[in-house]
Formats: C-alpha cells, structure tokens, sequence
C-alpha cells in the first residue's frame, strides 16, 4: 500500500518509534492520528508532523481501556474520513525485580499493554478497515518475541504471543483484503529502553547494562522505515520482521538468532 493520501494510526507515538514513524508516514503525504496516553509528547509529536509540512491530529488513547480503543479509532475515522494504516505500537517493559521476584501487578501490566491491548487493538481497526475495502495492521513485537531474554520473561513472553497473533493472522488478507504483520526490533534508543534500565533492581539492572554496552543500539527512524516496507510491500502478510543493527531486516529469525544468543545472555 502507498500511504500517500491513506489515513495512519500510531499507538504509542508520543516518543520514539511511534513519533519516528509517525514523521515518516507524514512525510509520504498520509494523515496521522497520533495515539498515546503522554498528551504532552503526543501534542509535541503532532507540533514536529505540522512543522515539516504534514498532517497530523492527536487523541489521548490508554490502550489498556478498551472504551479509549474504541474511542482512538472513531476519532481517527471521524477525523480523517476512514482507517487504512494502523500500528500498534504502544509497549512497557517490566519493572524490576525480575520475573518470578516481580510484583503481580507489574508483570500482569507487561501483558496487558503489550500483548492483550495488541489484540483489542486490532479487533477495534478491523471493522474500521473493512469499511474502506481494506487496510495493513502492524505491531511492534520484539526481538526478545523470536527467542529467549533473561532480563525480562514476562516482556519475552508478551511479545512471542504477538508473533503468533500476527502469524496467525494471515486470514484476514483473503477475507478482507487487511494484511497482518509485526516489527521485531533489537534494542532501540527509546525512553522506554532507558526508563526499563533506570528502575531495574542491581542484578537487572547490570545485564541490561552489559547488553546495551556490547552493541550499537538502532535508531528509531530505522524501526520505522521497516514498518513503511511493510506497509507497502503487498507479499507481506503474516511477516514478523526482524530488525537488527548491522544486518537487513529479516523474515527469518535463524541467523539472526545465532549472532544474538550470547549478547542477550
């Protein structure tokens, strides 16, 4: 799909690889909703989309509320006339101590913002795409949803479970013409990234340190230029894409898992 013309929601686009990818889109000529629940980086997103001669609008979405999901969508076709683009972007990791030493309710938030908001995001965008004949949804999964990651199971295990919605997803292209695919990056150079090191506790803490010290981290942009290949390259349905620094993304995790296994560990 070209995005220009088309209409873009970003969830999670107030920093980051929501705000890289929503300058981008912005930049092919499509209309984006900026969704986050940071109303001040959300807005500031939408100020930098504006600035560089784009279009762009902003609702305040907590994706774990599945009223704001609904309410992020009807604001996105009421705004703009429809949805053709969504990404789903919106993630946390867990806070430290590390999985099973983790409070219950900080490990049961890692999975509803990063896995079960996934699911009720793509069941609210769907409808909406249908309505326009069609549409791509991508989600932003993670490397750490290819293989095991020691530092944070819980975060891991969230994002295997977007892998294999997406996967499982491909249906959807023969039934309604909405293509299904996720992003799997290596480490990016986000605030969430740094806020998941900051609040670590020591031991966490020194392996997110030592991980992050033995590799360049990737830049936003990079996530979000693989997010726009996906969006239009029409082959790719059902694609968990790895991004990793120094290699081209990827639709096949074998080699990539080799080179990475001993870093993550």
């Amino acid at each position: 799909m070209d995005p220009n013309g088309k209409v873009a929601l970003i969830t999670g686009a107030g920093s980051g690889i929501g705000r890289a990818t929503a300058l981008l889109l912005a930049e092919k000529d499509a209309s984006v909703v900026v969704a986050d629940v940071d109303e001040s980086g959300g807005n500031e997103t939408v100020e930098k989309v504006k600035a560089a001669g784009g279009e762009a609008a902003f609702v305040r979405a907590d994706v774990t509320s599945r009223e704001d999901v609904e309410a992020m969508v009807a604001f996105t076709t009421k705004t703009y006339g429809g949805l053709d683009i969504a990404y789903n972007n919106a993630g946390v990791g867990t806070p430290g101590p590390r999985f099973p030493d983790a409070a219950p309710e900080d490990w049961e938030r890692t999975f509803l913002i990063d896995l079960l908001a996934v699911a009720a995001c793509i069941q609210a965008q769907v409808p909406a795409m249908k309505e326009r004949g069609g549409g791509v949804i991508i989600s932003t999964a993670s490397i750490a949803g290819l293989m095991g990651y020691m530092p944070d199971p819980i975060y891991a295990a969230a994002k295997h479970g977007v892998v294999g919605l997406t996967r499982s997803m491909e249906f959807l292209q023969a039934e309604a013409n909405i293509r299904v695919n996720c992003v799997c990056p290596g480490v990016v150079d986000t605030p969430m990234v740094h806020r998941v090191r900051d609040n670590a506790d020591p031991k966490a803490r020194a392996q997110a340190e030592a991980l992050l010290a033995s590799m360049p981290l990737l830049e936003p942009r990079t996530i979000a230029e693989t997010v726009l290949e996906l969006i239009r390259d029409e082959s790719a349905n059902g694609v968990a894409m790895a991004v990793t620094y120094g290699r081209p993304a990827a639709w096949t995790m074998q080699s990539v898992t080799l080179g990475l296994r001993r870093m993550l560990w």
